[in-house]
């Protein structure tokens, strides 16, 4: 059974890397979160914050898009960020977003992402997460895990 998974390990990399780097990849693989005060680490996030982002990564493009809106927080916010760290730690910021403005919503790109954490956010999206700074909550106040988007 070793023997399976050290020979099945290399192959399942390769075939994520082309599938990463295909058409299909460079379209983007999208990953979703809903965005919640109470996942904040260490907290305390805002509680009556909520939200949703939708971040697309373009491996072969070096590039993440986002979209995200939050709601019954302090706008516009100050500050949007991936971070990397599992649900229930704090990790460093590895991708600055731009943060939601007075009407709740944020839309972009960030280019020249390096590929190799663009390849670590494909392969592991829950190592990592958003979120959203106000005033009332410099530390963040809503975040939420990157999960892989229902039918992809």
């Amino acid at each position: 059974m070793r023997k399976f998974r050290v020979f099945l390990f290399p192959v399942l990399a390769v075939l994520m890397l082309a599938l990463a780097i295909s058409p299909a990849g460079a379209a983007g693989r999208p990953f979703a979160t809903m965005l919640s005060g109470a996942n904040e680490v260490p907290g305390p996030g805002d509680p009556d914050g909520t939200g949703r982002a939708l971040i697309t990564v373009h491996l072969g493009l070096g590039r993440v898009c986002w979209w995200i809106s939050v709601s019954d927080i302090t706008l516009p916010a100050t500050a949007a960020h991936i971070h990397n760290a599992p649900a229930g730690v704090a990790g460093p910021i590895v991708v600055t977003l731009s943060p939601p403005d007075a009407s709740g919503i944020a839309r972009g790109c960030a280019e020249g992402v390096d590929r190799q954490l663009l390849l670590n956010i494909l392969i592991h999206p829950s190592d990592y997460y958003v979120n959203v700074h106000t005033t009332d909550f410099p530390a963040g106040a809503v975040r939420g895990q990157l999960e892989h988007r229902v039918g992809n």
